[in-house]
């Protein structure tokens, strides 16, 4: 049987190698990961096109949201208050990559393909859907963990507890998941379609699925505020994130 085809959505950065403008950025350990897990990852394109978003998602079995930037806080908020705006950092493309995968979420929904979210991804996704954010964990949960812990972003730092019989729970074989962790913002009030299925011992949501009567919604659909591609190669629980995505592309392409 053919491997799945993934659609990737890159970050963007200000100056890339061969001439130094705006360009595509995705970390290897995404496709590596896609690709150990059996799928073929296929980057998406930029620009905002309606037709080219949806005709990707046509082509792919599977959709994998990224990290990254900060959202731009005009998709989830009127206004913030100056100190918590001023947490928020700036994109390279004035909020153009938000608007892009808000269009790739809606298509995937639309057309009800398995869906993979990480960090970035697991905050826009709970926003595209109603949801609300934390704008900045350090402001607005002071007596949290530390949260953004780049120095360490291939490491274990700390435990989620999972809900159980949830999906991710069943998929890792875990009740508590060690993660890594290298963010600042996150989910605030989970969207109305989407449960929280696991939290940091601060309360922070770490992962999020369909609710029971929602999943009829999308063929698989798992979210997480970590970064499991950067524990894959170490760790078989963040593996089974992969594998399970991968092979719920290849059950939905064949039915």
């Amino acid at each position: 049987m053919n491997p799945p085809l993934i659609l990737v959505s890159p970050s963007i950065e200000s100056a890339g190698v061969e001439f130094e403008d705006r360009s595509i950025s995705l970390s290897e350990a995404y496709p590596r990961a896609v690709a150990d897990a059996g799928g073929i990852p296929l980057t998406l394109p930029v620009g905002k096109s309606r037709e080219l978003i949806a005709e990707c998602v046509r082509r792919c079995d599977g959709v994998l949201l990224t990290g990254g930037d900060d959202i731009e806080p005009s998709i989830y908020a009127d206004e913030l208050p100056p100190k918590l705006r001023a947490t928020v950092g700036t994109t390279p493309d004035n909020g153009e990559r938000d608007f892009r995968e808000l269009i790739l979420i809606d298509e995937v929904f639309r057309q009800k393909k398995p869906l993979f979210a990480i960090c970035r991804g697991h905050q826009l996704l709970n926003v595209a859907l109603g949801g609300t954010m934390i704008v900045d964990i350090p402001s607005q949960v002071p007596d949290g963990i530390e949260h953004r812990r780049m120095d360490s972003r291939n490491e274990v730092v700390h435990e989620v507890r999972l809900t159980p019989q949830s999906l991710i729970s069943k998929m890792t074989r875990k009740k508590i998941l060690g993660v890594n962790s290298t963010h600042h913002q996150a989910v605030g009030r989970v969207a109305g379609p989407l449960q929280a299925t696991g939290t940091s011992e601060d309360g922070i949501v770490e992962s999020m699925e369909l609710k029971p009567d929602a999943t009829g919604m999308l063929p698989f659909l798992l979210a997480v505020q970590f970064h499991p591609e950067r524990l894959a190669s170490c760790y078989a629980e963040h593996r089974a994130l992969f594998r399970a995505f991968t092979q719920a592309c290849v059950r939905h392409r064949t039915k």
